[in-house]
């Protein structure tokens, strides 16, 4: 008998198992980034990102075990994206917009799949991470080749695109798909309020790396490019930057709790 992937529990398992992963990297990299704009426990915005975060879970004690769990956690989360966009879990269809949106699927399954093999190399390889970010070296690489600034500048909107969906996402209350009727009423509200600032914050750090590639695209040098350290350093150097990456800090935590919550209370298998 053929079963469909849709009824497996496993596409559930992957799920909540990575959505807690998920909770976890952006909950701590909310409260690094809020530590590092009012410079307190050392932390300073040149030196938040999410290898940061690794770091730190690797330092704790039994660091190697916990890391382990956190990298089987993404990977299971990318796994459910690339289920999600090849097996079409939620009867998306094939149409244009049903196409883009298994789109994101692949692509968020693409980004947490490259942050399970930063921990992979952290825990069997080498703790020295330093040199390029992944963006600068997709940046060298993309400009390296013919037309590379026409497919810097792709990617650029691609990472612009997604600042601005995930802005949209949040304000116009489309997450509330995952909190209405599996949530306790008493505390929907709240993970509402969590849901819609996690996702802004989000997408102004989205935002933020666009521009930094976009920048790198039209000066032809990769070195503009930037990820979430980067992004946390154009905040903090802005006006009233300590409260800005304050703010945004405070957004990234409310979307870990969220992705918590998600983890905790949704049904995946329809």
């Amino acid at each position: 008998m053929d079963i469909s992937i849709k009824s497996t529990p496993a596409v559930s398992s992957f799920a909540r198992v990575g959505l807690v992963a998920k909770g976890i990297v952006y909950l701590l990299l909310g409260i690094f980034a809020f530590m590092a704009a009012f410079h307190l426990g050392g932390q300073s915005p040149g030196s938040t990102d999410k290898r940061g975060v690794f770091n730190f879970i690797q330092e704790q004690t039994g660091g190697q075990i916990l890391l382990g769990l956190v990298a089987l956690g993404l990977v299971s989360y990318a796994i459910w994206r690339f289920i999600q966009a090849f097996k079409d879990t939620e009867n998306k269809g094939k149409d244009a917009k049903a196409l883009a949106v298994r789109g994101r699927y692949l692509f968020s399954g693409l980004v947490y799949g490259s942050l399970t093999v930063l921990v992979v190399r952290m825990l069997f390889f080498s703790t020295n991470t330093s040199g390029s970010s992944g963006n600068e070296g997709m940046a060298k690489e993309l400009l390296s080749q013919p037309f590379g600034q026409i497919l810097a500048g792709i990617v650029a909107l691609i990472f612009v695109g997604v600042g601005i969906y995930q802005v949209y996402y949040g304000l116009s209350e489309k997450y509330r798909q995952h909190v209405n009727k599996a949530v306790p009423s008493n505390g929907r509200k709240y993970l509402m309020a969590a849901g819609k600032i996690g996702y802004v914050a989000r997408g102004i750090v989205w935002l933020i790396i666009g521009w930094l590639f976009v920048k790198a695209a039209l000066q032809a040098n990769a070195s503009k490019a930037g990820d979430t350290e980067e992004a946390f350093q154009f905040l903090a150097t802005a006006s009233y930057g300590s409260y800005l990456l304050g703010a945004v800090g405070l957004g990234l935590c409310c979307y870990g709790l969220f992705n918590f919550i998600r983890a905790r209370y949704e049904r995946f298998n329809g």
